[in-house]
């Protein structure tokens, strides 16, 4: 296979890079950096036609010696992670301009992030899953600290990085001892290598490194310490960005590894099912007694988190297309309250108490509605992408007879419905206070990316059946 040939199959990667170059070229020689803003939009627009393309001309296949797999499962997270790139750019405009830290290289780094997760999600090879995974986690990290004259942005940055790195030597230590025990790190060479012979402990010491570095990367529990004050502190659509597209992206290398490489591996199963349970609960009854909105969605994140897990304990194709479906829908929903708080924490980010919402209805009824939206779809209440999600998730457990599981799961959603409720409470049945933030005008930009997560959300709730379908078809071509 030729050269052009094998980067055809990481078209929308090239594409990315290419930009992203362009964008830190041209920064020093444009003062207006909300152009650089659009041309970072047309790369996501561009990569996104190239991903179309992909499909439309069959471009299917191993590339780079193996290394990659451009298959229905890699392409459907491409896609997402565009998506998501494209609505948090766009919602950046006037955050960035309002803090004086429009910088060109925000949005590179926020290309160069999709491309690392891009590769993660393509990649068939640990070494080359590393790679993505580094790409997109210096990216994210820098990101982070963005608000460089806010200590708590500078803080959540240093925190992130350093437990980031502790997780990520943990990961290299699994790959290095599954490569001991089997000569190889490919996935599928790693599968046919544990099923030829008798494992010793060294595969399952390896299995459980490296659900240390994959668990902390989604946020999972017992490795979610991190979360609330990284969300916190990190520039709000930072945080939305990392509750998306690098959550999304650790999940689809979780499942290949998990799923392929490591399936004949026993005892990794119980890993899943207590971690699962762990992430519900201390991500459900965190968020209850959170004040900020936005440590209360760190919460949140943790708990949604627990959620997939159970899904992915399921260990069958039906469970994958559960994942895969509630990955889309959730990005939707919660990057979309992310951009709520972003437009609506103001200069600083001095309104981002749950308290400061009161009277929202009244003051902004438009972005009051959205929000209560995307909440509602948190909750998983019907004619949402959320309510659909969750159904497919807990219909894979009780077919893999996780009954115990999905019970636990459902007194959960019961829980989170409280505190998502109780911000619709402040909006809605409490007059606005003398000290509430003034209503400020809703940016073009923020209003275009905002009706489209509220569009997804329902579509998703009400025509699930598009999205399902090619979540199945990618479960399907999964291995």
């Amino acid at each position: 296979m030729s050269y052009g040939s094998q980067i055809l199959r990481l078209l929308p990667e090239a594409i990315l890079t290419v930009f992203g170059v362009a964008i830190m070229l041209a920064d020093p020689l444009v003062r207006r950096k909300r152009a650089l803003g659009y041309l970072a939009v047309g790369g996501l627009v561009t990569a996104l036609l190239g991903a179309v393309l992909m499909v439309q001309q069959g471009w299917w296949g191993p590339a780079f010696s193996d290394h990659i797999l451009n298959d229905p499962f890699a392409v459907f997270f491409r896609v997402l992670f565009l998506l998501i790139g494209l609505l948090v750019v766009c919602s950046s405009f006037d955050y960035l301009e309002t803090n004086a830290i429009h910088h060109g290289e925000y949005y590179a780094l926020v290309l160069f992030s999709i491309v690392g997760q891009g590769l993660m999600a393509a990649s068939v090879e640990l070494v080359m899953i590393f790679i993505g995974l580094e790409i997109s986690s210096i990216a994210t990290y820098i990101l982070a600290a963005f608000r460089t004259r806010d200590a708590k942005s500078s803080e959540a940055a240093l925190k992130y990085f350093l437990l980031g790195s502790f997780a990520t030597a943990f990961l290299l230590y699994g790959i290095a001892l599954i490569f001991g025990a089997t000569g190889t790190t490919h996935l599928a060479a790693i599968r046919a290598a544990l099923r030829a012979g008798p494992m010793g402990p060294m595969a399952a010491v390896a299995a459980a490194l490296m659900f240390v570095g994959f668990g902390f990367k989604v946020a999972a529990a017992p490795f979610q310490v991190w979360t609330p004050d990284v969300y916190e502190g990190s520039p709000s659509p930072v945080a939305g960005f990392m509750s998306a597209g690098p959550k999304a992206a650790a999940f689809a290398v979780f499942l290949r590894v998990y799923l392929t490489a490591l399936q004949p591996v026993e005892g990794w199963f119980w890993l899943l099912w207590v971690s699962a349970l762990l992430s519900m609960c201390i991500g459900n009854f965190g968020a209850l007694v959170q004040t900020n909105i936005k440590r209360m969605l760190a919460y949140s994140s943790i708990a949604h988190a627990g959620y997939v897990l159970v899904a992915f304990a399921a260990r069958s194709e039906l469970g994958v297309a559960a994942v895969l479906f509630y990955m889309a829908a959730y990005a939707a929903m919660n990057l979309g309250a992310f951009i709520v708080v972003t437009h609506f924490g103001g200069e600083g980010e001095r309104y981002v108490s749950i308290d400061d919402y009161t009277g929202l209805g009244h003051r902004q009824p438009a972005l009051a509605a959205v929000l209560t939206i995307f909440l509602l779809s948190l909750i998983g209440i019907p004619l949402t992408g959320g309510f659909f999600g969750k159904f497919y998730i807990f219909q894979a457990a009780l077919k893999a007879k996780l009954i115990g599981l999905t019970i636990l799961g459902v007194l959960n959603s019961a829980v989170a419905s409280y505190y998502y409720l109780r911000v619709i409470v402040v909006m809605y049945m409490r007059e606005p206070a003398p000290t509430s933030p003034p209503a400020a005008r809703v940016p073009g930009a923020i209003s275009f990316v905002l009706s489209l997560a509220a569009i997804a959300v329902l579509y998703l709730g009400i025509f699930p059946g598009d999205v399902l379908q090619f979540a199945t078809r990618s479960a399907a071509f999964f291995r």
